[in-house]
């Protein structure tokens, strides 16, 4: 059912566009400021985020403050009608709070105390660090709390984990092992630890994971990554409390990375007002752009279906480049419009960037900004960002409209976790997060919304579901599965699935577990191939999937039995030539198919077709796309806004379906579209 979602701020009911901006780098510079605010008016930017690791400028020494800059910066703002999420400084701390306290430093996992230095460079744990971040906080809320240029909360700085091993995170840990199982018996059961006789007696001996310790108890380095999790998630809420205590109002958020492992964002959700992210595709590697764009749209699907849908915000990307990337590349003419709208099309009220102006020195002095070192506008870059400065400003009818996903896939963080610290079937390449996009491609190339879910999501709201590689099931994910599929939902699910539970204890009685009846199948052996190997999959003849040929299959194959399960395709070579490689069951209402192995990108297409074809599943345009271009819809429920990228290597043309669409661009109506290299073409329809 499509929503309307509120603005970010009903103080700015528009598409943010904007930056990391660090006016205290300048301070020592007459009229940089003032040339700034005059910069981003011509760039049309309406949003600003200011105050990450300003944390010396605002406390220069303990119980010191210092507002007067920021005092100056936010009138200022506010008087030119530009708008601020102000970050809190716990990103990285001064310098004088690790000397005094140097207790508030990480301690590594080889239990050695870091120097000072570096972000995120302190424990989570700390009550010093705690109270400091406290203390500042609480200054920022009650001095700005209801400023007129503050729309937001931007709470530290890309959280990363903060894997501290100390005295007081160890004493945390063991509570929370506490809390988690109650008794060591239960944790020396979903620990397995009578294997190599690690079985705890005291609850004294329990410790952290390390290079020159325990390190092979697979539950104990799952339980780890849960618990810093959930630890860094209790630091937020700390940041959070003073911000909250003085205006309630004010939406708080952090922003995420693509594709990061160390910490499940998926339980931050009910922390955060919106979710936001930092984007920095390496666009340009080679001519074909759409396997990268792939990989960005499916992060930007992520930190929307985090939330449940409600649109996120683009926090940081590039003008142009990075520094720190493997080859600093330049975007070329047209990709930064199109990579920014992506994001838009994806649902992201905001396009914003690192940084504003570019710094001076230190580490990220050659990363792009608006602003160049030259320090006027007269360049490519800051062009290409007044050109979408000026298309974000038309496209204001856009904000808090919803997508409508009817197809989910899951990918879990803790089932990511457990199935690379599994040893075995493929210790060369397990190759999960690959295996994900792979499954999420044959979609986006048909424009197929699709949504992002960990096992923990509703599944009732979608039409197909799929999981590949789901080798942990939390308890109770098999029965719900099962409900989705009974209630006329169609399961997509693969090789290495139903393995373990949550404390990574493999299922007895036969796998896939608890997706054993749902599938219709009983998984008994599963075979690693080496690189360069391959067997095939032969697709059964007259199959009800209406599928034929033969396609090839690599890395693993499942030998499996059916159970009720119907068989659309064997393997066609090896001492299990012949066995089940392809399985539907029907079961209820719906379906469950179980793909056994890995099979090469042809089959992925045709099988994707159609299970598309087969569970109605609506595609943004009905039409077929050109290779490399893609189509995405964010709709208010009356209007569609249906936005056509091209990532391919070449100019195209689609033609689109017999609905009356009218471009956003220039109000004219139109049959088809044409795309130059790295051209969006934004539509609009009556739903």
């Amino acid at each position: 059912m499509s929503k309307k979602y509120s603005a970010i701020s009903s103080k700015i009911p528009k598409l943010l566009h904007g930056a990391d901006y660090n006016p205290e780098q300048w301070l020592k510079y007459p009229g940089v400021f003032e040339e700034d605010i005059r910069l981003m008016k011509l760039a049309k930017c309406n949003v600003m985020s200011v105050g990450i690791f300003s944390w010396v400028s605002l406390e220069p020494e303990e119980g010191k403050f210092e507002f007067g800059w920021l005092d100056h910066v936010l009138d200022t703002f506010a008087e030119n009608g530009i708008y601020v999420f102000l970050a809190t400084p716990s990103g990285a701390r001064p310098a004088w709070l690790s000397e005094k306290y140097p207790e508030v430093l990480i301690t590594g996992a080889n239990r050695v105390r870091n120097l000072q230095g570096e972000r995120h460079n302190h424990c989570y744990s700390s009550p010093v660090y705690r109270e400091k971040v406290s203390i500042i906080n609480t200054k920022l809320a009650e001095r700005y709390g209801n400023h007129p240029a503050v729309i937001g909360w931007h709470i530290s700085n890309e959280f990363n984990g903060g894997f501290c091993h100390c005295d007081h995170c160890q004493g945390n840990f063991t509570e929370w092992l506490q809390n988690r199982y109650g008794s060591l018996e239960k944790l020396n059961e979903a620990w397995w630890t009578t294997f190599w006789s690690h079985t705890l007696t005291a609850w004294s001996q329990v410790v952290s994971p390390a290079p020159h310790g325990e390190k092979s108890v697979h539950g104990l380095n799952l339980d780890w990554k849960r618990f810093i999790t959930d630890l860094t998630i209790d630091f937020v809420r700390n940041e959070v409390a003073p911000l909250r205590k003085v205006n309630p109002e004010i939406p708080v958020t952090t922003n995420f990375m693509d594709g990061f492992e160390p910490l499940d964002y998926f339980k931050f959700a009910d922390e955060l007002d919106i979710i936001s992210w930092d984007s920095y595709p390496t666009w340009h590697r080679s001519e074909e752009e759409s396997d990268h764009a792939i990989w960005i749209s499916f992060n930007h699907d992520l930190m929307r279906s985090i939330k449940g849908g409600k649109p996120f915000m683009l926090m940081e990307s590039t003008p142009s480049l990075t520094n720190w990337q493997e080859v600093s590349k330049l975007k070329k003419p047209g990709m930064h419009a199109l990579s920014s709208l992506q994001a838009v099309a994806h649902g992201s009220d905001t396009v914003q960037y690192f940084q504003w102006r570019k710094s001076r020195g230190s580490s990220e002095k050659f990363h792009g900004a608006v602003v160049d070192h030259v320090g006027h506008e007269h360049t490519r870059i800051f062009q290409d960002v007044s050109e979408l400065g000026q298309t974000l400003y038309e496209l204001s009818e856009v904000v808090g409209t919803s997508i409508e996903p009817e197809v989910a896939i899951v990918f879990d963080l803790e089932n990511r976790w457990a199935v690379k610290d599994s040893q075995g079937p493929r210790n060369i390449g397990i190759h999960y997060e690959k295996t994900v996009e792979n499954h999420y491609k044959p979609f986006w190339e048909r424009g197929v919304p699709v949504d992002i879910i960990d096992m923990d999501s509703d599944f009732s709201k979608y039409k197909v579901i799929v999981a590949p590689m789901l080798y942990m099931v939390r308890s109770g994910v098999g029965e719900r599965l099962e409900k989705f599929v009974d209630d006329g939902g169609t399961l997509i699910t693969t090789y290495w699935s139903g393995i373990v539970n949550e404390s990574d204890l493999s299922f007895l009685g036969g796998y896939p577990g608890p997706l054993r009846k749902t599938l219709g199948i009983w998984s008994e052996e599963i075979d690693g191939l080496h690189d360069g190997q391959k067997n095939s999959v032969v697709m059964s003849k007259n199959n009800n999937l209406g599928l034929n040929g033969t396609f090839d299959a690599v890395e693993l194959c499942d030998l499996i039995h059916t159970e009720g399960a119907e068989v659309l395709a064997t393997y066609g070579s090896d001492f299990y030539a012949g066995r089940p490689a392809l399985t539907v069951n029907t079961f209820g209402k719906g379906k469950a198919y179980y793909v056994a192995s890995r099979n090469e990108e042809s089959f992925n297409q045709a099988f994707f077709d159609k299970i598309i074809e087969e569970s109605g599943v609506k595609k943004v345009v009905n039409t077929t796309l050109p290779a490399g271009v893609t189509a995405q819809m964010r709709t208010d429920g009356k209007t569609d806004y249906v936005f056509i990228m091209n990532f391919s290597s070449e100019e195209q043309t689609v033609q689109l379906d017999d609905q009356q669409y009218v471009s956003v661009q220039d109000n004219t109506t139109v049959t088809s579209v044409d795309l130059p290299l790295y051209g969006i073409s934004i539509l609009k329809r009556n739903r």
